[in-house]
């Protein structure tokens, strides 16, 4: 069954799935500016390990994020294949390195399961919770407390 087609019932809120290595993750799709594929970017000297670079979008300066970096996964080497989603942060945009987009999914509070204690810190830190949607775990990332303040103003 497509997930897509499934409506599951956030009070409907819509959150787009995507996977990062061998794990899929979602955000609220209200965070979602585009999705688009990989563009070469331009390094920036003294930026953090999970920085990409900077690339131009349409005119405007997007900052590139890996998020397997970011997550304290494998860091990405990026290829045609992987793909871009620009995300709003507060009042900054950035740009997120990701392997593929999977699925929009409509869900309820109710779906989204607490993030187990055996999480790591940092997991625990960005993750609002679990969905367990038929042998899938989703977890459902906080991109307000994956890029802090002062963090995302640096970017």
């Amino acid at each position: 069954m497509s997930y897509t087609a499934k409506n599951l019932t956030l009070g409907g809120s819509e959150l787009i799935a995507f996977r990062v290595g061998d794990q899929e993750f979602c955000v609220n799709i209200m965070s979602v500016r585009e999705i688009r594929g990989w563009t070469p970017a331009t390094a920036m000297p003294h930026s953090p390990s999970h920085m990409i670079g900077v690339i131009n979008l349409r005119g405007a300066v997007l900052p590139i994020v890996d998020l397997s970096g970011r997550l304290g996964m494998k860091p990405t080497d990026p290829s045609a294949r992987h793909v871009i989603i620009v995300a709003q942060v507060r009042r900054k945009v950035v740009g997120l390195l990701v392997d593929a987009v999977s699925d929009i999914l409509t869900v309820t509070d109710d779906d989204i399961q607490p993030t187990p204690e055996v999480s790591s810190d940092l997991e625990r830190q960005f993750a609002r919770g679990i969905l367990a949607i038929d042998k899938r775990m989703i977890c459902l990332i906080e991109l307000e407390a994956l890029f802090p303040e002062t963090e995302s103003e640096a970017a």
